[in-house]
C-alpha cells in the first residue's frame, strides 16, 4: 500500500489535506481504464445512508459524465440505517442484478453500531460473502472498499452509539490488502480535520457521521476521483 497525499494551505473553508490509501497505487482503476477505452461501465455504490444520501455519489457521477459522456451508469444502492447483514441479504437485488463493472462498498460505519449486536468478525464474514458473490458473477468486477467518518458524537446507550469503529475500519484495510482491492480511506482525513479545525469539521459533518454536500465536495469526492486515477487519465 502507498499513501497518496494532496496538501495545500489557504482559506480554511476551501483547503484540506486529502489522502487515500490505495492498493495498486499509481495505476488507473479498472473503471477509468475501461472508460478510457470507450467501454460502457456500470458502477454500483453499496452501503449505508452515507451512500444512499451521500452527495459523493452524484458528484462522482457528474465527474464521470464530464470526462466520459454517455459511458458511465452510476446506480445508488445504499440503504439508510443498514449494516453489512442487510448488505448480504439484499446483494442480489441491489447489486448483482445490476450487472456492475465496479462496486463501491461501505458498511463499516454501521457495522460498529452497538444496537445491531454485530462484531468485527461478523462484519468481516459478511464483507467476504459480498466480495465472493460479486466476483462469482463477474470475476472482472472491480470492488472498492471505503472507510468513512468518525461517528463518535454519541455515547454508550444512544441508538447511534458506535463501538470499535477503528477496528472495523482496520478490518477493511487488512482485507483490501489481502485481496488486492482498491481501498479509499476517508477516516484519517476526517480525524485530521476534527483535530485541526473543529469548527470546519462540524460544518462539514455536523453529527460526525453524515457529511454535507460541501463536506463531500471538499473531503470525500476529490479523494475518490484521485484514487480512481481520473486526474491521471486523458
Amino acid at each position: 500500500m502507498k499513501m497518496i497525499t494532496l496538501h495545500s494551505k489557504a482559506l480554511l473553508m476551501t483547503v484540506l489535506m486529502l489522502s487515500a490509501v490505495v492498493c495498486r497505487a499509481g495505476e488507473l482503476s479498472k473503471l477509468v481504464t475501461n472508460l478510457e477505452a470507450g467501454k460502457k461501465q456500470v458502477v454500483v455504490a453499496y452501503g449505508t445512508s452515507l451512500t444512499e444520501g451521500g452527495a459523493w455519489v452524484g458528484q462522482m457521477k457528474d465527474a464521470l459524465d464530464k470526462h466520459y459522456p454517455g459511458l458511465a451508469t452510476v446506480i445508488n444502492s445504499g440503504g439508510a440505517g443498514q449494516w453489512s447483514d442487510w448488505g448480504v441479504k439484499n446483494l442480489d437485488q441491489k447489486v448483482i442484478q445490476k450487472k456492475p463493472d465496479t462496486v463501491f462498498i461501505e458498511f463499516s460505519i454501521n457495522d460498529s453500531v452497538e444496537r445491531f449486536k454485530g462484531s468485527v468478525e461478523i462484519a468481516k464474514a459478511n464483507l467476504e460473502i459480498m466480495i465472493a458473490s460479486i466476483l462469482k458473477n463477474n470475476s472482472e468486477c472491480e470492488i472498492i472498499l471505503m472507510t468513512m467518518t468518525p461517528g463518535d458524537k454519541y455515547t454508550k446507550g444512544h441508538r447511534s452509539y458506535r463501538k470499535d469503529i477503528t477496528a472495523h475500519y482496520e478490518m477493511y484495510r487488512t482485507l483490501a490488502k489481502q485481496k488486492e482491492l482498491l481501498l479509499i480511506d476517508h477516516y484519517p482525513n476526517w480525524i485530521n480535520l476534527q483535530k485541526s479545525d473543529e469548527k470546519l469539521f462540524q460544518e462539514y459533518v455536523p453529527d460526525t457521521i453524515h457529511p454535507t454536500a460541501s463536506g463531500c465536495a471538499k473531503v470525500v469526492t476529490p479523494v475518490i476521483l484521485d484514487a480512481l486515477g481520473l486526474k491521471k487519465a486523458g
